[in-house]
């Protein structure tokens, strides 16, 4: 877009970013009822998440911050889950998981306050979370349907994007841990071009796979342990093949450099590896050139 914002695309470089720096909602939360594996040391989380916001601007891209006061709102660092940005404008969702309800519109005011008008929204019972989109080409968003994401949430987003040329194609997700773990579509993957993409098939329904591999997109297969313990399929790509990904996936980031890309890495630990949200989480993408 000219007007500085639309990002229908995972791969297309990234001009601008939303981003939220932790705050004292996520070190005030309890780990239990917010299914963190301990207590967010609020500078160290900081630390991290200002290195990561660094690379992306050493790459040229311009972070905006998101700094509206949403207090008891822990989770609201993960500014990928509460829209999307079409070539239109926003896109509110709505959450599929209830804690995290109301962090929707503060992001939308932001996003306003950047520039980008709000296109649409999800009404009613209608639940979409971020994380389970994935934009296949600039005019076909695949979701998964899962305990984030429902069926009238995928019908009204169907209706919504119609009118941009845009068609969605939804999946059923796998049970995997249960409705209480974080499961999305792009738990299983992470596109880093047109073609390559860092994957964990065990958790990835069939017919999406099947719909991958008949676009020629090459699955770089991550290990288990990487998977399970250090968010390895969760990569954000900056410009195809130039990615971020969190430290301690040795294989994982092996595997993207054989590949061709160029990797940056920042520490996953203080922040993303407590509370199950890496680089792609902790960004909405809010323009990305295709140009």
């Amino acid at each position: 877009m000219s007007d500085g914002y639309g990002a229908q695309s995972m791969t297309a470089p990234l001009k601008r970013v939303v981003m939220r720096r932790p705050g004292l909602e996520m070190a005030a939360a309890d780990p239990a009822a917010w299914h963190y594996t301990s207590a967010i040391d609020l500078g160290a989380a900081r630390a991290a998440h200002d290195v990561f916001a660094d690379a992306l601007r050493a790459w040229g891209v311009e972070v905006l911050y998101h700094e509206e006061p949403l207090p008891g709102l822990a989770d609201s660092v993960f500014v990928f889950d509460p829209v999307l940005v079409t070539d239109r404008g926003t896109l509110v969702l709505s959450m599929g998981k209830e804690k995290r309800r109301g962090e929707e519109e503060p992001l939308a005011r932001t996003l306003q306050a950047c520039g980008v008008p709000v296109y649409g929204r999800l009404e009613g019972a209608a639940r979409v979370e971020g994380g389970d989109t994935m934009w296949l080409d600039h005019d076909t968003l695949a979701v998964g349907r899962g305990f984030r994401t429902n069926a009238e949430g995928v019908r009204q987003l169907r209706g919504l994007l119609e009118p941009l040329g845009a068609s969605v194609v939804d999946y059923d997700l796998p049970y995997f841990t249960g409705p209480e773990a974080c499961l999305h579509l792009l738990s299983a993957i992470s596109p880093v071009d047109t073609d390559l993409a860092v994957a964990y098939p065990a958790l990835m329904p069939v017919a999406f796979w099947a719909e991958l591999r008949r676009r020629g997109v090459r699955l770089l297969e991550v290990p288990e342990g990487e998977f399970l313990h250090s968010q390895a399929t969760n990569v954000l790509c900056v410009a195809p093949r130039r990615c971020v990904m969190l430290e301690c996936s040795p294989v994982t980031q092996r595997l993207l450099e054989d590949a061709g890309c160029e990797v940056v890495t920042f520490p996953g630990e203080p922040l993303s590896f407590k509370t199950e949200g890496g680089p792609t989480c902790l960004t909405r993408p809010v323009w990305r050139d295709a140009v």
